[in-house]
C-alpha cells in the first residue's frame, strides 16, 4: 500500500462500522427481558471462566470509543478482568461495548439471549467481519489488542496488578 487514503476503502469501513452500531441499535429494540445493573461481574472472565468473542468490526468500534475516551493502548489484566473496565472498575465504552457483552452470560441481567433470537444479528456481524477482512470472531482481548494497535495504539502494562 502506498501510505495514501483510499475514499473507497474509507467509504466502506465506515458502511460496515454503521452495520455494527445498527446491529447493537437492532438488539436493543427487541423484546427480549434483560436488565443490566452494571454489577461488572460478568467483565471478571477469570472469575466466570467466560470471554466474549468480538468480530473485526466490532473490535474496531470498541477501539474508536476508547480512543474517544482518550485512551490509546489497550492490554491483557492479569488478574482477568476485562481490558475495557476502567480503575474504578466500570466500562469506559459502554455505550459502544461489544455484542457478546450485551447478550452473553450475565446472571444478574437475565442469562443469555437464546441464540436462535439473535442469530441473525450474528450473521450480520460475521458478514461485517467478512467485509473488513476479518478471519472470525476472537477472545476480546486479543481482538482488542489488535483493533488498538492498527487503530496506532500499542500495548501497555496498564492492569498489570491485580486489584484487591
Amino acid at each position: 500500500m502506498n501510505g495514501r487514503p483510499d475514499p473507497l476503502r474509507e467509504a466502506r469501513t465506515a458502511a460496515s462500522l454503521s452495520e455494527v452500531r445498527e446491529v447493537y441499535r437492532d438488539l436493543q429494540a427487541r423484546p427480549i427481558d434483560r436488565d443490566c445493573r452494571l454489577l461488572t461481574e460478568c467483565c471478571r472472565f477469570k472469575l466466570t471462566g467466560l470471554t466474549p468473542y468480538l468480530t473485526r468490526g466490532e473490535a474496531v468500534v470498541a477501539a474508536l470509543a476508547l480512543r474517544a475516551v482518550g485512551s490509546t493502548t489497550v492490554a491483557a489484566c492479569e488478574d482477568g478482568a476485562c481490558p475495557l473496565l476502567n480503575d474504578e472498575g466500570r466500562c469506559r465504552i459502554y455505550d459502544a461495548r461489544p455484542f457478546g457483552c450485551r447478550t452473553h452470560f450475565c446472571g444478574a441481567a437475565g442469562g443469555p439471549y437464546p441464540r436462535r433470537q439473535v442469530l441473525d444479528l450474528i450473521r450480520r456481524l460475521e458478514a461485517v467481519d467478512l467485509q473488513l477482512g476479518g478471519d472470525g470472531a476472537q477472545a476480546l482481548p486479543v481482538a482488542m489488542q489488535l483493533a488498538m494497535q492498527r487503530a496506532g495504539g500499542r500495548d501497555e502494562n496498564r492492569h498489570k496488578k491485580s486489584k484487591p
